[in-house]
């Protein structure tokens, strides 16, 4: 079996707050984004974002986008820019590297094609893509939470109706007030987690702590991150 998927991204003013989204059904879609950033970079996210929630399924993959520049990086222009230490034939560097070659890694061992399709022109997965990672890029110029769907549930136990271990938990919709602001203080975070209690003495420089996260938590924790202008790690030192 095939999956097929479109991914798209959005931004309010190019660059401005941004968005991404991938869509394959409505049980199966995620979108994101920053508050500041370029079309084409909420472009490349969503098909990394789509590569990487898929990571795990065994089935190929069609990725539909209405983004020539992402497609020919991926398929045409990836090689050269790797063998040139990642600069263009004009010896400048290539624009979007960390997603570039995150988008490589993840490409690694994948059984997928890409199809270019026109934008806004009635395409129903194409369509639905956009419009969620239009709403994402919206909801960071408001400031507010974007509604970032299920994840990819195909791997879901359908006798039963529970879903793989790997699902993402959608975060539901606010209700009676504004939604949380993204850069908010890291602590925020604080009840995603089991932190140990604190040690006293010479052990206390040598603590290991080990977190793990959901995809959903750790998309929320990398936004919130961005927001902030600092690391993951350093996110999650500010969380101790």
């Amino acid at each position: 079996m095939t999956i097929t998927a479109a991914a798209d991204g959005s931004a309010l003013g190019n660059p401005g707050p941004n968005g991404w989204a991938w869509y394959i059904d409505d049980d199966n879609w995620a979108a994101g984004g920053s508050p500041h950033g370029t079309n084409n970079q909420g472009e490349l996210r969503a098909v990394l974002e789509l590569l990487q929630a898929t990571a795990d399924s065994s089935e190929s993959l069609l990725i539909m986008c209405d983004s020539k520049y992402v497609i020919d990086s991926i398929t045409k222009w990836m090689p050269g820019w790797k063998r040139r230490g990642w600069r263009k034939a004009d010896g400048a560097p290539v624009l979007n590297r960390d997603l570039m070659e995150s988008l490589d890694e993840a490409m690694q061992g994948r059984d997928v094609k890409f199809a270019w399709v026109k934008g806004h022109a009635g395409h129903d997965l194409n369509e639905a893509a956009d419009e969620r990672a239009n709403a994402a890029a919206k909801a960071y110029q408001a400031k507010q939470e974007p509604r970032r769907g299920p994840g990819f549930t195909l791997g879901s136990d359908a006798s039963t109706g529970s879903a793989s271990a790997q699902k993402s938990i959608p975060i539901p919709e606010p209700v009676g007030g504004p939604a949380q602001p993204l850069w908010a203080e890291a602590s925020s975070l604080l009840d995603v987690f089991e932190v140990p209690e604190p040690v006293e003495g010479p052990a206390a420089s040598a603590i290991d702590l080990h977190v793990t996260l959901t995809p959903d938590e750790h998309a929320r924790l990398r936004d919130r991150a961005q927001a902030q202008g600092i690391s993951l790690e350093q996110a999650l030192r500010r969380l101790i």
